[in-house]
Parts: structure tokens; C-alpha cells; sequence
């Protein structure tokens, strides 16, 4: 049975119909007109600063994000996003020394930047690579944990339905290049973060209700009984376990620890990983190459801003799930 009333249905097709008609309006629009391949991948000069930083958010977020998040946070808690925090200083990085070359040098793919920097055969790898890794890694699996989350919404029966639904918005608003695609990534992560901060703020005021019995619950008395029922889901670095302790507590604790292996997840491998992610991924510095350097770099650290918001977003309701469990 549907989870969605009929509003929700109707709110959920004005959307996908403005998204798609603002896409194709672009399209048919600049087939009137003579634009370069640059207009259509860079959306060049288009972009303000809050566009490309809400872009950059919505191109790194998705459904397997939220799902797989607030999953981690359940099983971890907040220190899971120790992955996120380090990543707002990679988009620090990025926007202070990686942009300004790239924008120098015209570089307007990372194939590009290979080239110029190596040579033809280690730029024609990669771009096979990259290639292959979003069409069947990337894209699949977003087209399809978006769909299971949208299907169970409807109530299971139209999986296969909602996925084709979701490949032709996704084709409408490819057709109209990266401009269309900045700016619907703009109403995306306001609708993320508004009804993501209104999630969680449910989800503190059920913790109040349940645990503390009052009627009308406070997302701060909730907040503070998720302290208190689960301290050690608010620890941001993680105690080496005891690998001599057999006992379920104890290989609960090394499976988190393998998760997340202490201080040493701040100084290790994590910063080549984001720095490659933020600052050598097409999929991801597309957003921020047809801008002004200054616009850019405003953009990339409001993304970095941005970064800090969703995490808490993602995790907190996780932690509430795991207190629940409690009960």
C-alpha cells in the first residue's frame, strides 16, 4: 500500500514535469541558436557561485548517500562522517590551488589535463575508465537505489516503472547541458537540506515522545537523550579494540574500528581519495571549469559549507533509529 497521499503524488509529477520542460525549453532553445560544445558542458559564464556549489552537493548526493549514511551512522554513529569533514577541507584545497591551474590553462576535462601534463595514452585510459565507471557503476546504482526508495514510497509494486520514469527526466535535463543541470541541482539540494533539517528535527522531537513520555516532544530535549542513551555514537575518533576479546562486544568493536580506524582515518589514505574525488573527477569539477576563477572559488567553498550540513542531516536520524532499537 502507498505511503504517499495524493498531494505528495501530484507535488512529486510538478516537479518532474518542470524539471524536464526547463531542460527541453534550453534544448530546443539552443537549437535556434549557434552555441559551442563549451556552452553545453560548462554552461560557460552561467553559473553563479551558489550554482556551482549547490551543483557540486547535488552531484556528490544521492539516494545510496542518505540510505548508506544514516545506515553507518546507526551502526557507528557520527564519527562516520569524519569521511565528510576531511572532504571540506579537500574542497579548501581544491579552491585555493587546483582551480586557479586549471582555469590558467584552459583545461576543460581531466583527459585534457592528462594530456597536457603526460601524454595521449594516459588520458585516452582514463577518459575508458571514468567512461565505464559511471555508465556501469555510478549511474546504475543511483538510477536504482532511487527508484527502490521512490517504489517503496508507492508502495512496491512499480519499481521498474519509476526507474524508466527516472531515466527520462534524467534525459530531459541532460539535453539542455550543464546550465539546466546547475540549476535544477540548486532546487534539489534546497529541497534535501529544507526537508533534511525537517527529518531530523522530527526525528529528535519522536525520541522525546517515546523515551521521555512527554506529548509534545522537543527536538532538543531529543537531541539530548540521543547523548545519553548513545554516548558512544558521538565519539569522532574511535578506541582501538582489544583483539583478544572474543566476546560480541568485542568483535562489534573491531568491525566499527575497521570502519573507521581511529585518528589514523584523519592522516591516511582518506586525503589522496578526496583530493582525486573533489579536484580530478569530471563528473564532479565539470561544475566549476566554464567559471570566472573568483566565482569558482566561492562556489567550491559554499560546497564545502554545504558538506557540513548534509552529513548531520544524514546521520543524526540513523543515531535516533539505533536508540529506538534500545527501547
Amino acid at each position: 500500500m502507498s505511503s504517499l497521499a495524493l498531494s505528495d503524488k501530484i507535488v512529486f509529477v510538478l516537479y518532474f514535469l518542470m524539471v524536464a520542460s526547463y531542460g527541453y525549453w534550453v534544448y530546443r532553445k539552443k537549437k535556434d541558436t549557434v552555441s559551442a560544445s563549451q556552452d553545453f558542458f560548462l554552461a560557460e559564464g552561467s553559473l553563479t557561485w551558489w550554482a556551482i556549489g549547490a551543483s557540486l552537493i547535488a552531484s556528490n548526493i544521492s539516494a545510496e548517500q542518505f540510505i548508506g549514511m544514516s545506515g553507518e551512522g546507526f551502526f557507528v554513529g557520527i564519527a562516520i562522517a569524519a569521511y565528510e569533514w576531511i572532504a571540506a577541507l579537500g574542497l579548501i584545497i581544491i579552491a585555493v590551488w587546483f582551480i586557479p591551474i586549471y582555469l590558467k590553462n584552459k583545461i576543460y576535462t581531466m583527459p585534457q589535463f592528462l594530456k597536457t601534463r603526460y601524454n595521449e595514452s594516459v588520458a585516452l585510459v582514463m577518459a575508458i575508465f571514468w567512461l565505464l565507471l559511471y555508465v556501469f557503476v555510478n549511474f546504475t546504482s543511483i538510477l536504482y537505489l532511487g527508484a527502490v526508495a521512490i517504489n517503496g514510497l508507492l508502495g512496491g509494486e512499480y519499481l521498474h516503472v519509476v526507474m524508466v520514469g527516472l531515466m527520462v527526466m534524467a534525459l530531459f535535463i541532460t539535453l539542455g547541458g550543464m546550465k539546466v543541470i546547475g540549476f535544477t541541482d540548486v532546487i534539489q539540494v534546497a529541497v534535501l537540506i529544507i526537508g533534511g533539517f525537517a527529518t531530523v528535527y522530527m526525528a529528535l522531537q519522536i525520541v522525546d515522545q517515546r523515551i521521555n513520555g512527554v506529548v509534545d516532544g522537543s527536538a532538543i530535549a531529543g537531541f539530548k537523550t540521543l547523548l545519553a542513551q548513545a554516548p558512544e555514537h558521538f565519539k569522532m575518533i574511535l578506541p582501538k579494540p582489544n583483539n583478544t576479546d572474543m566476546s560480541v562486544a568485542g568483535q562489534l568493536a573491531r568491525d566499527k574500528y575497521i570502519v573507521l580506524p581511529g585518528i589514523a582515518m584523519y592522516f591516511a589514505g582518506q586525503w589522496i581519495v578526496n583530493l582525486n574525488y573533489w579536484g580530478c573527477n569530471q563528473y564532479i569539477t565539470q561544475r566549476a571549469l566554464g567559471a570566472k576563477l573568483e566565482t569558482a572559488r566561492k562556489g567550491i567553498l559554499f560546497a564545502a559549507f554545504l558538506k557540513l550540513l548534509i552529513r548531520i542531516i544524514a546521520v543524526l536520524p540513523g543515531i535516533a533509529m539505533y536508540v529506538f532499537r534500545l527501547l
